[in-house]
């Protein structure tokens, strides 16, 4: 919980702030960018909220914080704010919220289909969260981009006793009995709407999903920047061989997406695939340059 004697000073005076156990992972204002923002190695409070509706998206990102951060000095609606996620990001796609400090604040999504709901990468192990999933029909899936994204899968398999999948190059203690193992480079079908595609160089066994022909779900793979206004991914957090993670992104030029969806970094939505491919081009093209 948020402390008021902790706060930075440099939030702005009013009911919401962030105090100084944040870990800067931008889970908040990435969330919710009229509030909150990056202020070198911590978040702040740059304006608070106003209005029913801006306060009640604010208690959501108090709630999304993996580290307990963001503080109020009004917590009424709380409990009605945590029945809000998943939080609807387009069609049958959501943000899980509740992220969790093991995956450095890393975003998880919900897949809600007739075919069976898929998680992406793992939030906190929420009661909130968890009750909630149920009542959406559970998971009967959870897919895995990365090692670092892993965060609470175990706890999530023994509620809802679904399979996850995970590139076998990132397997480890943290993921020991994993049940659907995937192995080599190459594309595998997990139903005919996902396709999970493997997509090495962040880690030796990241792996993107691909839903619809519209959704990649892209763990720490690539992202948007918003201060260069295009694609991006780093050679600095690349913890495998950066070349590698070149190639794998110009794999992606294969497929057709019009969202990515990221664990860490600002989501982007093309307006049509052939928009999406010139944005990961000129992407590709600066980060060779």
């Amino acid at each position: 919980m948020a402390q008021r004697s902790k706060s930075h000073p440099d939030n702005v005076p009013g009911s919401f702030f962030v105090d100084t156990t944040c870990i800067d992972c931008g889970t908040c204002y990435e969330y919710l960018p009229s509030v909150f923002r990056e202020a070198e190695d911590h978040s702040r409070v740059f304006h608070q909220p106003e209005g029913p509706s801006d306060r009640f998206h604010a208690l959501k990102a108090l709630l999304a914080c993996p580290t307990g951060s963001i503080g109020t000095d009004r917590t009424e609606g709380l409990k009605e704010a945590q029945h809000t996620f998943p939080d609807p990001i387009e069609e049958e796609v959501s943000f899980c919220g509740f992220t969790s400090e093991k995956s450095f604040g890393a975003w998880s999504y919900f897949i809600q289909r007739a075919a069976g709901n898929v998680l992406m990468d793992s939030p906190r192990a929420v009661p909130a969260l968890m009750n909630r999933l149920e009542q959406l029909g559970g998971v009967d899936l959870m897919v895995l981009s990365h090692q670092d994204d892993v965060a609470d899968h175990g706890r999530y398999h023994e509620r809802f006793r679904c399979p996850r999948v995970m590139h076998r190059a990132d397997l480890g203690e943290a993921t020991s009995g994993l049940e659907r193992p995937v192995d080599g480079d190459e594309p595998v079908p997990l139903a005919p709407d996902l396709l999970f595609i493997p997509t090495p160089g962040h880690t030796a066994g990241s792996a993107c999903l691909l839903y619809r022909n519209k959704f990649l779900f892209s763990g720490d793979h690539l992202w948007w920047n918003p201060r260069l206004g295009m694609l991006s991914a780093s050679k600095t957090y690349c913890w495998h061989h950066w070349p590698t993670q070149l190639r794998s992104l110009e794999r992606l030029l294969a497929y057709d997406f019009t969202w990515v969806l990221p664990g860490h970094g600002t989501s982007h939505r093309a307006g049509s695939p052939e928009a999406m491919r010139a944005d990961l081009e000129a992407a590709i093209a600066r980060m060779k340059g």
